[in-house]
């Protein structure tokens, strides 16, 4: 990964391949934002007017390169646009630092070194590029010729490797505050990045027994307790919903759970996640066309996985357990067939009338045994339905929760941390399209108003009196087109912020 340093260097006499400034979108025309004034100096001040002449306005997303002046060790400039420019003294939107360090942080692929003059008014500031950079210099070349035996952001054969060192100007490299941010955004990314590779990674290689090692080895390294149940234990201990889905495939599921506790903790979070490695739709075949990105199923449970593992990592004074319900949906002769009933790890049992319906079927035995341990609050995350991309489109993410507060709270964690999510509720009246002839429920209700109907369906393995919220993140997890931001083309690893949000504002006590 990037290597990230803080530098109080001037940017004419600092030795790097680019300097990176910002531009806003002013009432007139772009406007050279603030950490650059040694760079606008340069040019008699009159960059702003340069960038106009080349096409700039300051735009989110936008990437101006230019040379750099006279004097400058640094051979090129590169302006990125900042979006519309703050009111007087409100500062910048720490999303929109984010993003402008990830679009500059792209746009350098291939670069050794670049030196980052965004606007750095405090600590929170150098944290926010500082994820920003990391997030957006994300490569996945793994199967790329040349690259499988050096590692993740190797360079490939022909290909460019990712920006190798960002030196973040106006930093105070001696200042506690401003360390200690660009350490947790390294390890929240380092985290992040984990769960993108696995998403990315093809199911001939990722199945449940390879994702659980994963976690076992990380879990090892990073002090955090785990326990894996393979296919024995989960018939002994009657998990009948994940035994249900992976009863058709070649792999057997498991259901791992990772363990991090902190002796300060009065405070128990639990993190639920979906892991269907690969998802066929079982008996119930998805259609041509709808089967490719199927490997991003286990999203949900990537993105509790680089959770557990990076509060571990930042020490937070809370208990965190994470549950990742991992199998792989395949249709074989051994398959779970429509019609079916599975009685779960709570007892109930399910008519299964869609075999595509299978993720809240690993989620309910997971949340049942969440509940168990009696937690605070349970938060589940899942590429679940359809029917919430088809309401929030591919960017955003659903919220739904048993408690208003809960879900608030979710919400502004979520948009805290710059992952776009919208709260949902759970219509009462949805519940009665899953009553059964045959069993407690069914796993599928009314069509219109899936997403919810979903919701509704997991609230039922909830434990009494727990508070509980479900992320479904079917849009967001999986970018399936060009890469935007710090966001790049395939996995994402959204929610994972949002967790470590969610176990950071516990530990301090502001959530409840």
């Amino acid at each position: 990964m990037t290597a990230l340093t803080l530098s109080t260097a001037a940017a004419p006499g600092l030795r790097a391949d680019a300097i990176v400034i910002g531009v806003v979108k002013g009432a007139e025309g772009p406007v050279v934002a603030p950490g650059a004034e040694a760079v606008d100096k340069a040019y008699d001040g009159s960059l702003a007017g340069v960038l106009e002449t080349l096409g700039a306005a300051g735009a989110e997303g936008e990437v101006t390169k230019l040379p750099a002046p006279a004097g400058f060790k640094a051979p090129l400039v590169v302006a990125v646009g900042l979006g519309a420019e703050p009111e007087k003294d409100a500062g910048f939107d720490a999303e929109a630092l984010r993003k402008a360090a990830g679009v500059a942080a792209r746009a350098l692929t291939g670069t050794k070194k670049a030196a980052f003059a965004l606007p750095l008014t405090d600590a929170a500031d150098a944290g926010a590029v500082a994820e920003g950079v990391l997030l957006g210099a994300y490569s996945f070349d793994a199967y790329k010729e040349g690259a499988a035996a050096s590692g993740r952001g190797a360079k490939a054969k022909n290909g460019k490797a990712p920006l190798a060192e960002a030196a973040l100007l106006g930093g105070k490299p001696r200042d506690r505050a401003y360390k200690a941010a660009v350490e947790r955004a390294t390890a929240v990314v380092e985290e992040l990045n984990r769960a993108r590779d696995l998403i990315n990674t093809p199911p001939n290689d990722l199945n449940p027994e390879a994702f659980a090692a994963i976690a076992q080895a990380a879990a090892k390294e990073h002090g955090v307790k785990v326990q894996v149940l393979d296919e024995k234990a989960l018939v002994k201990g009657g998990y009948g919903g994940i035994l249900g889905v992976g009863a058709g495939s070649a792999s057997g599921p498991r259901l791992v759970k990772l363990s991090y506790t902190s002796s300060k903790a009065d405070k128990h979070l639990a993190f639920v996640g979906k892991g269907i490695t690969y998802d066929s739709g079982g008996i119930s075949l998805k259609p041509a066309g709808h089967n490719e990105t199927m490997k991003c199923d286990m999203s949900g449970a990537a993105a509790v996985f680089a959770a557990v593992v990076a509060a571990a990592r930042l020490g937070l004074e809370v208990n965190v357990t994470g549950w990742l319900a991992l199998a792989e949906n395949m249709p074989s002769g051994s398959a779970t067939r429509p019609g079916d009933v599975l009685r779960m790890y709570s007892g109930k049992t399910v008519e299964v009338l869609n075999t595509d319906a299978e993720g809240r079927l690993v989620l309910a035995d997971a949340l049942w045994a969440a509940s168990e341990e009696k937690p605070d609050a349970i938060v589940d995350v899942a590429t679940l339905t359809g029917a919430m991309m088809l309401a929030l489109g591919s960017r955003t993410f659903g919220i739904m929760a048993n408690d208003d507060a809960f879900r608030s709270a979710v919400h502004e964690a979520a948009e805290e941390v710059g992952e776009p999510a919208w709260p949902m509720p759970l219509p009462e009246h949805l519940r009665k399209g899953m009553d059964s002839p045959t069993a407690d429920i069914a796993n599928m209700g009314e069509r219109m108003g899936g997403g919810l109907v979903a919701g509704l369906f997991l609230r039922e393995f909830v434990g009494e009196g727990i508070t509980w919220a479900h992320l479904d993140i079917a849009g967001p997890a999986f970018n399936e087109g060009g890469p935007f931001g710090y966001t790049p083309k395939g996995g994402t690893g959204t929610a994972v912020r949002t967790l470590v949000r969610l176990a950071e504002l516990t530990a301090a006590g502001d959530l409840g």
